[in-house]
């Protein structure tokens, strides 16, 4: 009876430093406390410093006159401006080399990512040359090459290189025309805006159709022929009147007739030859243009030759990747999408009245007048920044292919997709969970190494407000702290931003 009395009593309790979840609790406490401790002391030993070195803190100086120049801002700028307008200067020339960066980085990346898988030999050693050259070259190291040794090498300014569209390029950097819309033009923009959101709209539906019933509407067939038509006829009227330019004997109704020949054959079955001819006549005038500008003392002759001879690569090039093409109710109708994107903003240019005029430089005496003219330390830091990470978004861009099973492509090879809709419907799609990840660094990494711009004058955020307001104001604790919030805002902002994508193009399980 007492054995029974023993077993049927309750068993004793553990202590509580043998509890798990007491004991964890008590861990993190600790450690909360220990933290802040830490924290505090760095306060209060900062705060006694300072004390006796007779500062203060604050950030009144923000509103105090700064009294330096700054080479380039995106707004009026003058020595009686304040910190807080020099910080905003910094501020938004760092945005702005981040921008233009991820744009051209993103663009020349996923080319070059492609190019590395390319069944072409030749196309698949050149992106890898240029892929392990540049990430194994450090980035400063390259901002030094293309500042001093490239840009700091060209002409002076009376000899400066006119590149087309009266571009025009010295040691002072790049002068390009200054666009000066009037009043009107505000609608312009508003229609830009919303026809782009109807391309994108009809784009999405289109594709949605096609899926569900195997083609595309025949609205947007029909509409994608006139805007092919009516889209090679503009392309077309642009490349034979830079060729007019080049040959007198070239009057205005050749360029009308070829024109419209042009624009006829987009629709049939010779389309390839059209888009050869064209990319044949853009090449042809753009090489002879630059060539000439930039080696004056070449025969004519010889950059002619040279022109043509590369033109007539991208025409080959043009016409092999047209043939690949699918007909035209099985093309995703790209060009209807461009008509209305490009003609709702054109229509509304002509129905209000609207005007944008451009300033041209122009060469006087000692420097150019007019235009705008951006300096060779934001053309360096561009450049450098662009073609260094978009040697990284290739490698991320091969690995996520490269990550989609081979299973994919050989169904889309047995169902008849031609090679580029397989890449861009099929494999690109599904690479992209893969592929977001690791780009979001490289976005991370490119907006940060626009610092780097101090090493070569550049006036970002860490020269002008790290470096010069720094050294006149003395706030050290006030001017850092501004800037890691910076820096860490467009961190969170920019990973906030592609974390949502990654959701987006994230694979759905069934």
């Amino acid at each position: 009876m007492a054995v029974q009395d023993n077993m049927s009593g309750s068993a004793p309790r553990p202590s509580l430093l043998n509890d798990p979840v007491i004991r964890g609790i008590i861990y993190q406490v600790l450690v909360a406390a220990a933290v802040i401790a830490f924290f505090g002391w760095i306060v209060l030993n900062t705060a006694q410093n300072l004390a006796a070195q007779n500062k203060t803190t604050g950030f009144d100086f923000l509103f105090r006159t700064a009294g330096f120049d700054i080479s380039f801002t995106l707004f009026p700028w003058s020595r009686t401006s304040l910190y807080w307008q020099a910080f905003l200067a910094g501020l938004l020339n760092t945005l702005l080399v981040a921008i233009i960066g991820i744009f051209f980085a993103t663009v020349l990346g996923f080319t070059l990512g492609i190019a590395r898988l390319s069944s072409n030999w030749l196309i698949a050693r050149v992106a890898t040359v240029y892929i392990e050259t540049i990430r194994n070259i450090p980035l400063l190291l390259q901002l030094f090459f293309w500042y001093f040794a490239v840009l700091k090498g060209m002409p002076a300014v009376r000899q400066s290189f006119a590149l087309p569209m009266d571009i025009f390029i010295n040691q002072r950097g790049l002068m390009v025309p200054r666009p000066l819309p009037d009043g009107e033009f505000i609608w312009v923009l508003v229609a830009l805006l919303a026809a782009f959101a109807a391309a994108v709209a009809l784009g999405v539906w289109a594709t949605r159709v096609r899926t569900a019933t195997g083609r595309y509407p025949s609205q947007v067939v029909l509409g994608a022929k006139i805007a092919d038509a009516l889209v090679s006829f503009l392309v077309a009227l642009l490349a034979f009147s830079l060729l007019a330019n080049m040959i007198s004997g070239m009057t205005t109704p050749i360029v009308l007739g070829a024109s419209a020949l042009i624009a006829a054959v987009s629709v049939t079955r010779f389309a390839p030859f059209g888009r050869a001819i064209l990319a044949f006549v853009f090449g042809l005038t753009i090489l002879y243009a630059l060539l000439t500008s930039m080696f004056p003392a070449v025969p004519q002759l010889v950059v002619a030759a040279g022109s043509a001879l590369a033109a007539l690569m991208l025409a080959w090039v043009a016409f092999e990747r047209a043939s690949d093409r699918p007909p035209g109710e099985g093309r995703f109708p790209l060009a209807l999408l461009i008509l209305v994107a490009v003609g709702v903003p054109a229509f509304v240019y002509w129905a209000t009245g609207a005007q944008l005029a451009f300033e041209i430089p122009m060469l006087e005496r000692f420097n150019f007048r007019g235009g705008v003219q951006l300096p060779p330390e934001l053309v360096a830091l561009v450049f450098g920044l662009t073609i260094y990470t978009a040697a990284f978004i290739a490698e991320n861009v091969r690995g996520g292919i490269s990550a989609v099973s081979k299973g994919q492509t050989e169904a889309a090879q047995s169902l008849g997709i031609k090679e580029g809709d397989r890449l861009r419907l099929v494999i690109i799609p599904q690479a992209m969970r893969v592929i977001v990840p690791p780009l979001t660094s490289q976005y991370l990494n490119l907006t940060k190494n626009s610092s780097l711009g101090a090493a070569i004058g550049y006036p970002e955020l860490v020269n002008v407000f790290t470096g010069t307001t720094l050294n006149q104001t003395g706030k050290a604790i006030e001017v850092i702290a501004l800037t890691m919030a910076v820096y860490l805002t467009f961190s969170l902002l920019t990973s906030a931003f592609m974390n949502w994508y990654n959701g987006r193009v994230a694979l759905v399980e069934r």
